[in-house]
């Protein structure tokens, strides 16, 4: 089922209908692509959301008018799809999305402003975490290390498991299943903020390694016949974009022709996921602090007066700093558990005192209280007659 976040264009301009498979990064260059699209051609924009396979049909149904982020291997009719013209595809996103055990870098290569010392210089492969169980130890049984493994149900989980006895990290290592993505980027962020050592499986494009600076543990090259058992790296996957045969047309041929042209990376996406967390900006907002982080990108995507003019209008608005009136309200990201913890310390470690006011506040309350007791009523009734 397809799911329109907007309504229909009554005003006569250009639209387009960009998918929205429901995940940050589409979101984010649905909106990079649409404000450069708004700015420059008077296009509106809108988004359709649904699963991979859903807009993916949405696509070639032409209820969707553009793609930004198509992960071609999760498509099993892709190539067939695109071998008999049932859409357009205009070019690749971004094909440097690696996925497998990370690592924080002061790991390995310690880091002197915080203070900390390389704990396991030699780590550079995935075997290698055998040598150093104590880095990475397990809470629970401290005589084994701990390495966190992808989410229960992911096909990759039973990939990263397969690896894991693959290079008999078993014999030292315990296989730690996280109940939720939130509950691995907690894992993954906790102790890079403590600067502590952690294994972990994660993917890009991601906020998570965007914000901090992790290092990909080397495998056996990729080889298709071998790496679903675990015996080498992971794939990265070609994310291209594509749009309906409707929308390839005469009328939309400045749009075809910038979107052709679109080209980012994985890190570049990281970037700016990591910059929406910290910041709590919206996705608009966050497309245009990135045009203008990155502003050498409209050079290559755009004809140089359509890129003078879009970096033009992008400073006219104010850069990151101005909101338009349709982008409220803002989310702000804010972090409900470290809130809850510290108050939960300030209880914990002034208890004492708290507990002493309150005494002294009951007791005076009380004190007043027997104090009115003791008064008739019919004084109290006087007094506030005449008050």
């Amino acid at each position: 089922m397809l799911l329109s976040s907007c309504g229909e264009n009554t005003t006569g301009k250009k639209e387009i209908k960009f998918a929205d498979a429901g995940w940050d990064s589409i979101k984010f260059h649905n909106a990079v692509a649409g404000t450069i699209l708004e700015e420059l051609y008077g296009y509106t924009w809108s988004e359709i959301s649904g699963s991979t396979p859903v807009t993916h049909q949405g696509l070639l149904s032409g209820e969707i008018d553009g793609h930004m982020e198509i992960w071609t291997a999760n498509i099993s009719t892709y190539e067939e799809d695109k071998d008999k013209d049932r859409f357009k595809e205009l070019g690749t996103n971004f094909d440097d999305n690696f996925q497998g055990f990370y690592v924080p870098r002061y790991v390995i290569e310690g880091d002197s402003e915080r203070g900390i010392e390389a704990s396991a210089p030699d780590l550079k492969y995935v075997w290698d975490l055998k040598n150093y169980p104590d880095v990475f130890q397990d809470e629970e049984t401290p005589t084994k290390g701990r390495v966190y493994g992808a989410i229960p149900g992911w096909e990759v989980d039973q990939i990263m498991n397969k690896k894991y006895l693959h290079y008999n990290l078993d014999e030292n290592f315990i296989y730690f299943r996280p109940g939720s993505e939130a509950a691995l980027a907690t894992a993954i962020s906790s102790a890079y903020e403590r600067g502590e050592a952690v294994a972990a499986y994660y993917w890009e494009p991601t906020w998570l390694l965007g914000m901090y600076d992790m290092v990909l543990l080397e495998d056996e090259p990729y080889d298709e016949a071998t790496y679903k058992e675990g015996k080498s790296a992971l794939p990265a996957v070609n994310v291209t974009v594509g749009v309906s045969n409707d929308f390839y047309n005469g009328d939309n041929a400045e749009a075809v022709a910038f979107l052709s042209k679109y080209k980012t990376s994985s890190k570049l996406t990281s970037e700016a996921l990591a910059y929406m967390q910290e910041s709590g900006a919206d996705y608009v907002t966050t497309a245009k602090w990135f045009l203008n982080e990155h502003s050498e990108l409209l050079d290559e995507w755009l004809e140089a007066p359509d890129a003078d003019k879009i970096k033009a209008a992008l400073n006219i608005e104010g850069e990151e700093a101005s909101l338009r009136r349709d982008d409220f309200p803002v989310n702000l990201a804010i972090d409900l558990e470290a809130i809850d913890s510290g108050v939960t310390g300030l209880s914990i470690k002034f208890g004492g005192f708290f507990n002493l006011i309150k005494n002294l506040l009951n007791n005076f309350v009380g004190s007043i209280n027997s104090i009115l007791l003791l008064i008739p009523w019919f004084v109290l009734v006087i007094g506030v007659i005449i008050g």
